[in-house]
């Protein structure tokens, strides 16, 4: 039940029926009689018929309300307040002004109002009040006690100030900064999933749920190979009920894609195109689409799309299409934000692309420069090498099992510092010159010497760091000679589980002038040991120092049970070591005696 109120919507009883005015209360446009006792007035005092017709004269609605008599009825309305709202001065004397109230009036702001007269404080509200009519308005009402010589409140005046326009002008800033920072935050979003995608697909699937729920009932994006034929498109449906539909259209073949004009037109846009909303041709469709096609389309909803082109630097990659189940569905907003939307995701897809380009250049160049594991007669060797993940930062990790001509074999693993296609070229550089040396059966260090002496003689590398050692049966089991140019030592899995750091012959790093030469170390191979060198990206990460990095490898591999091959050993340490989203190239290189 609505409350019964004072001026404009202070409560009073809810039940008490509109009271008779007394014979003492002064008709409509009238001047009530005065509440204050009479003084002699000041000499500058403005007479009392003077302001009071300023009252009933101006176009300020107003109204005044005896407190005195039962529900507070009106005793007196001017010309504007009939003006305002609707209601004649005979309809509303004698009533609590509460009529002016409706469904949307806000009873706390009037609670609010009736404490504020109770406590004798300025009572001011702005509610939503109804006219005679129906119609509502937005009222800003100001309320003023007038007392006699005792204190006591005789008599409220209301004044009533239309400001709908204010607040209209108010919520229509307000709807625009919120759409505003709603399109920011859908454009940060899509920037956000499709960041970090290093596959292509994944990239536009991505932008495709990111984008079309809030934007529209369904749609997808379709994104195009160099020759303009679609090679990948992705469905979307705004409601968790139609994902089954969306995923059964975006299985079917491209066939009502590409015959569609209006996407025709949309890849061949040029710059500066703007995306307009438009009716979709249902007409047209049974014509250029299968009967289950145009089934699921007609599921998900026709009503109006939008065609936003993928825009690129060079070219349009793809389209993004909306579709609403209404024909007028979009709103000015929408179609700006999806046109933000094209710009931003063109560019940022075809970043994804030209990196999976780059990426791919610099693999494909430093897996051309590695070589296959060869089968050496008494060995068991198996070998990994695995890019890191997070960029396109292919660098100079490789690996080497070199038979040489006098049965002893060669193994080298070797790190060039940088991570692009300069630091791979420099990576083949030096393991060719390893190769050489190696195969005129230099020892070791020798070997290291002399690769650091062309490198720093003809600029090959900025820094590389390598571990090269022999392998070499003898009468009494097998020799191992080793020297290290800055690298992490090699470890070696002694049977029952003890590991042992090869620490020592350790030199500064290829390319960097250093300490005198430091001669080879030697170590015993044991029957049913496993050898193991690797570089840093097995050991070191941010989140992981290099010290606390190794004896993870050697806890790792003291795990491995006896017996187990190279292959096992190595996909163990991989395993064990290298996490989801690794940071750096990691080459891997496990030897044991067949």
């Amino acid at each position: 039940m609505t409350p019964a109120t004072g001026p404009l919507g202070a409560p009073g009883r809810p039940d008490d029926p509109a009271p008779t005015v007394p014979a003492r209360a002064v008709p409509a446009h009238t001047v009530p009689a005065r509440a204050v006792p009479a003084g002699r007035p000041s000499p500058d005092a403005v007479p009392d018929e003077v302001l009071l017709r300023a009252v009933v004269d101006s176009g300020v609605a107003a109204c005044v309300t005896d407190p005195t008599q039962p529900d507070d009825p009106i005793v007196w309305v001017n010309t504007a307040f009939e003006r305002l709202t609707g209601h004649r001065a005979s309809e509303v004397v004698g009533r609590n002004c509460r009529f002016l109230q409706g469904t949307g009036t806000d009873l706390a702001a009037i609670g609010a109002l009736r404490t504020a007269l109770d406590e004798g404080r300025p009572a001011t509200a702005q509610v939503l009040n109804y006219r005679r009519d129906g119609t509502p308005f937005w009222n800003r009402l100001v309320v003023a006690q007038v007392r006699d010589g005792a204190g006591g409140v005789v008599r409220r005046v209301g004044v009533l100030t239309d400001v709908t326009d204010e607040v209209d002008a108010q919520r229509f800033r307000d709807t625009l900064g919120d759409q505003t920072t709603a399109r920011l935050d859908l454009l940060a979003r899509v920037s956000d999933e499709l960041a970090p995608h290093l596959d292509y697909h994944d990239a536009v699937d991505a932008l495709a749920d990111a984008a079309v729920p809030p934007l529209a009932t369904w749609g997808f994006v379709a994104v195009t190979d160099e020759r303009g034929r679609f090679e990948h498109v992705h469905v979307v449906a705004g409601h968790a009920a139609d994902v089954e539909l969306a995923e059964n259209l975006g299985a079917q073949d491209v066939s009502w894609l590409q015959r569609s004009p209006r996407t025709s037109a949309t890849l061949d846009s040029p710059p500066g195109f703007v995306a307009e909303p438009f009716p979709v041709d249902v007409e047209s469709l049974p014509a250029r689409t299968t009967p289950e096609q145009l089934a699921l389309l007609q599921r998900l909803g026709l009503g109006s799309a939008l065609l936003v082109p993928l825009r690129a630097r060079e070219r349009v990659l793809g389209v993004l299409c909306l579709v609403h189940e209404k024909v007028d569905g979009f709103t000015p907003d929408t179609v700006v934000t999806a046109a933000h939307l094209g710009r931003r995701a063109g560019l940022a897809l075809e970043n994804v692309r030209l990196f999976l380009a780059q990426r791919t250049a610099a693999l494909t160049l430093q897996r051309s420069l590695l070589p296959d594991v060869p089968d050496v007669a008494g060995l068991d060797v198996a070998a990994e090498y695995l890019p890191a993940g997070r960029t396109a930062e292919v660098g100079g990790d490789w690996f080497d099992v070199l038979p040489l001509p006098d049965g002893s074999v060669g193994l080298a693993v070797g790190d060039v510092v940088g991570h692009d296609l300069r630091a791979a070229a420099a990576m083949g550089q030096l393991r060719s010159l390893l190769r050489s040396y190696a195969w005129e059966l230099a020892p070791p260090g020798e070997v290291l010497d002399r690769i650091d002496g062309v490198v720093r003689g003809l600029d090959l590398a900025d820094v590389a760091t390598c571990a090269y050692a022999r392998w070499t049966r003898t009468d009494e089991g097998v020799r191992l000679t080793y020297a290290r140019a800055g690298h992490p030592p090699p470890m070696l899995r002694l049977p029952g589980g003890r590991v042992e750091r090869l620490g020592g012959a350790l030199r500064t790093p290829v390319g960097l002038a250093g300490v005198p030469p430091v001669p080879d170390a030697t170590v015993e191979v044991p029957p049913g040991a496993t050898l193991v060198l690797y570089t840093d990206g097995l050991v070191e990460r941010r989140d992981r120092a290099l010290v606390d990095g190794l004896h993870a490898l050697e806890a790792a591999l003291a795990a491995v049970p006896d017996g187990t091959d190279a292959a096992g050993v190595r996909d163990a340490l991989v395993s064990a070591l290298v996490g989801e989203h690794q940071e750096d190239d990691v080459c891997l290189l496990v030897v044991r005696g067949a």
